[in-house]
């Protein structure tokens, strides 16, 4: 009796590749599982690729029309109400740039600010609970594939392609800033849409967002509520942490003495204000009202002068990554405990 199927040197059988450029058991080119990820998501993962790329080429061109503005006009360093003397007769042209490019610039604050909430909805979440909801993963396990492989393929090409696009765009925003953010622009890195979209911060909330998504799928098993929770799972931790902020890092204390006008630096994050007496104490809430008779309030309450609060620019990047360890690290724990439930549900 003959057979068609003729043993390689690694016994195993040949059949239709007579030139042994195909593995035996029909991997492609990126091998396996990572082959097999790849073809299952390549849409969602071609477009936020190519999103990366359209963010990217959008900031870089806006960054050089911005910068010839502020040279042209002399305005580097510039606000429309500012103590500078170089400044005295900028405030025409800070508004004129300020029409002109304020609404491109918070196009791409929103869309870095909503981007990690949409890598959970439509990447992290359907990434399992669609293939536990159609049974698809029955399939793939029964194929001599160890659960937690399987888990680690399904969850780490997509994690390499988020911290690819994410990183860059990130890259390119930060540059684009360089030139116009804080002064010049009114968008100030401390505000609530400059902050998480500069430096690591996005990238540390598209990667946590990956993170809920997975579990997501993998305890509820249905795509719809999967995406729901990790939607509003992400928006609270991006909430919780904003509050949380303002004090992940000493703020520095600025103090003025009566009759010296409190005045911070234009790009200070001002996050709290108050009193001060001849002893030290600080009162936060202003023991006089304005008044006729406010300065002999004052002497009366003994109180020398006012205080603020605030973090200098010089915080941004502590903070940062600051506020991006927090977020990786709880990414991670989510990351161990979705493996921790397939192993249980798996052996």
């Amino acid at each position: 009796m003959t057979t068609t199927a003729h043993p390689g040197t690694n016994g195993r059988g040949t059949t239709g590749d007579p030139g042994g450029t195909r593995q035996a058991d029909g991997r492609g080119p990126l091998g396996g599982l990572v082959w097999l990820v790849w073809r299952q998501h390549r849409l969602v993962f071609g477009v936020l690729l190519a999103a990366a790329v359209a963010g990217a080429v959008f900031c870089a061109v806006l960054r050089g029309q911005m910068a010839g503005f502020i040279d042209s006009h002399h305005i580097a360093g510039c606000s429309q109400i500012s103590l500078v003397p170089r400044c005295a007769d900028a405030q025409e042209a800070v508004t004129e740039f300020r029409n002109t490019y304020g609404s491109p610039l918070r196009l791409v604050e929103v869309g870095l600010v909503l981007l990690p909430a949409l890598i959970g909805l439509f990447l992290g979440a359907p990434l399992i609970a669609r293939e536990l909801e159609a049974g698809t993963d029955k399939l793939v396990l029964t194929q001599s594939v160890g659960p937690l492989r399987w888990l680690a393929a399904k969850a780490g090409l997509p994690a390499l392609i988020v911290l690819t696009a994410t990183t860059g765009l990130s890259l390119v925003f930060s540059w684009l800033w360089q030139v116009a953010g804080d002064e010049v622009s009114g968008f100030y890195w401390y505000s609530a849409l400059g902050f998480p979209s500069l430096g690591p911060v996005p990238v540390a909330y598209s990667l946590l967002a990956l993170a809920v998504g997975v579990l997501a799928g993998l305890l509820l098993r249905r795509t719809v509520l999967s995406m729901g929770v990790t939607l509003a799972a992400v928006v609270a931790m991006q909430v919780a942490l904003s509050q949380l902020r303002p004090y992940l890092l000493p703020a520095e204390t600025a103090e003025f003495p009566n009759g010296r006008a409190g005045q911070l630096p234009d790009d200070a994050w001002k996050v709290g204000q108050g009193n001060y007496t001849r002893s030290g104490a600080r009162l936060s809430d202003s023991p006089c009202d304005p008044s006729p008779g406010y300065e002999t309030c004052l002497r009366q309450h003994d109180v020398a002068g006012q205080y603020m609060e605030h973090h200098p620019v010089s915080h941004h990047w502590p903070l940062a990554w600051s506020e991006a360890g927090i977020v990786l690290a709880v990414a991670a724990v989510l990351t161990v405990i979705a493996f921790r439930v397939m192993r249980r549900r798996h052996g």
